[in-house]
């Protein structure tokens, strides 16, 4: 099933709240997500058949890669049956979770024993004050490697960590993060601050380019290209010359990778978007709540893939950020 530029469906991401116990600034700003911030009743959001009812459907449209996001998806209460759902499903090759890390050590096992292949986890920075500062919660480092730790040893890998980097906030943090993580087998994914919904106060001096931290790198620990593992894949990869692993960087901003953009996303109410950086989404739960048959989904699904033809990043301009409304991070993940 191709979209209108020619492009396959190959994922789905699935959002299973809007909460999360962080207010990273580049993503949930206190200031607007504070104590009187109205997340989704239960009601509102998808149910874990809906889920899987729905993630059923796009395999047989294609996808064949799961991620779990959210806002943070181990706040879901009851996310290992959710896990354990999406593991029987014929078709699935990956089934993948992305985590801020802080409740990962307690429910690595679980999430494990359920079906789970893997994990992503999100550190900013190996200096608490910097990484405090940016998750705005006051959560420490060595936490989150705590959690990480207990990812590893219950064999949820190679767990993937991903650094989102912002000018004058954390890029003096690169090579410590390329450093701590060297020779371990787990791969750092830098990511270029991106205006994704309109909450963040993005602004194009903000951003770090993907050949900059590729250069702040390659200085301390000499690197090379590695080709793509897959289309579609966003990370550019680059190996240590000296053999201890390799990095990613993701470059939406600068080098935008929109032509080979394999992904669907799922929100935690059932909205499905064929952009990161979409205005609008399909009421999926509508049609989940009526008679609607399998076939009447699948027809749907075919539909909006059909007519995708979404390149936010290929068009963005400096201007970009303040025309129309974006759905929130938080609300799709990353």
């Amino acid at each position: 099933m191709l979209d209108r530029l020619g492009r396959p469906l190959h994922d789905l991401r699935i959002s299973v709240t809007d909460r999360c116990n962080f207010r990273c600034t580049y993503c949930m700003p206190k200031e607007i997500f504070g104590r009187e911030y109205e997340f989704l009743a239960r009601d509102q959001l998808l149910s874990f058949e809906e889920i899987e009812r729905v993630a059923t459907a796009f395999t047989r449209a294609g996808a064949r890669k799961l991620r779990i996001t959210g806002g943070e998806p181990l706040l879901r209460k009851g996310i290992e049956d959710l896990v354990g759902r999406l593991a029987r499903i014929e078709g699935v090759d990956d089934l993948t979770l992305t985590t801020n890390g802080s409740l990962l050590a307690r429910k690595a096992r679980a999430l494990k024993e359920a079906g789970l292949n893997r994990v992503t986890v999100s550190l900013d920075s190996m200096e608490d004050t910097v990484f405090m500062a940016m998750n705005d919660v006051g959560f420490p480092v060595q936490s989150v490697l705590d959690g990480i730790a207990a990812a590893a040893s219950v064999g949820l890998d190679p767990i993937k960590i991903n650094m989102v980097v912002k000018r004058g906030v954390n890029e003096t943090s690169v090579v410590d993060v390329a450093r701590h993580f060297r020779g371990t087998g787990q791969v750092v994914r830098f990511i270029e601050y991106m205006d994704v919904g309109t909450t963040n106060g993005w602004r194009l001096d903000d951003v770090v380019p993907g050949r900059e931290i590729v250069d702040l790198i390659n200085a301390a620990f000499p690197v090379e290209p590695v080709d793509p593992g897959y289309r579609g894949e966003v990370a550019q990869r680059y190996r240590y010359k000296d053999g201890a692993g390799e990095v990613g960087v993701i470059t939406s901003v600068t080098q935008p990778f929109c032509r080979d953009c394999t992904r669907a996303r799922l929100s935690a109410e059932g909205q499905l978007y064929t952009c990161l950086f979409a205005s609008k989404g399909t009421d999926l739960r509508q049609v989940l709540r009526t008679d609607a048959t399998d076939a009447d989904l699948d027809a749907v699904i075919a539909g909006i893939w059909a007519g995708r033809a979404d390149r936010y990043s290929e068009i963005r301009t400096s201007q970009t950020v303040k025309i129309g409304r974006k759905v929130e991070m938080s609300y799709i993940g990353g």
